[in-house]
């Protein structure tokens, strides 16, 4: 069909195209080392604010020490021929956390223990000087105190040494050994142990 003579045909509007008007661009986010720190700072922030939140709002958790059953590596050194110096007990509230038994030509033999106020009291039997095991274990400048009695325990007489950082040490000679018990508890704790120690068999 042709168009009628003399009208002029409307012309085509061409197609709206998509997107963003001539000329424009989309925004892009700055990626700068400024903006970078910027954002690991503010990461970082709330990191530790969310740790001080919970140590806040939560309790405390109590680490509590192993107890170890040092009375069952004295009954195996002792079949062995090793002559253990122990505490047959404890006293109330006390435990064992730690032994350390080197056997051999030099055997060595050490119980750690704690007080029922979380004190720490150590037992060292070895054949060694005195005062290289005052020198490892207490202090190189311990000072000699009078000595003491204590009737039932393996010596009938213990040295006894101070050290100024208020630790207290008791040293005997049983046999070829030193026994040296020493620590941060107090005098009467530590003799308290010296009458529970002994060398019968388990």
């Amino acid at each position: 069909m042709s168009e009628a003579p003399g009208t002029d045909p409307q012309p085509r509007q061409p197609p709206a195209a998509s997107g963003p008007p001539a000329g424009t661009r989309p925004a892009r986010y700055p990626r700068t080392a400024n903006g970078l720190i910027g954002s690991l700072i503010v990461t970082v922030l709330v990191i530790l604010g969310f740790v001080a939140l919970r140590s806040c709002t939560s309790d405390d958790l109590e680490v509590k020490p192993e107890p170890v059953d040092y009375l069952a590596t004295v009954a195996d050194a002792q079949a062995g021929g090793y002559r253990l110096v122990y505490p047959a007990s404890l006293p109330d509230g006390w435990i064992a956390d730690s032994i350390d038994f080197v056997p051999g030509d030099h055997p060595a033999w050490g119980i750690g223990m704690l007080t029922d106020d979380g004190k720490f009291v150590g037992l060292r039997q070895e054949d060694a000087p005195l005062d290289e095991l005052l020198h490892t274990y207490v202090d190189a400048d311990a000072t000699a105190g009078d000595p003491v009695d204590v009737s039932g325990s393996v010596a009938p007489t213990w040295r006894t040494y101070s050290d100024a950082g208020g630790d207290h040490a008791f040293a005997a000679e049983v046999g070829r050994d030193t026994v040296l018990v020493y620590g941060s508890a107090s005098v009467a704790d530590q003799r308290e142990l010296l009458a529970l120690l002994s060398t019968a068999k388990r």
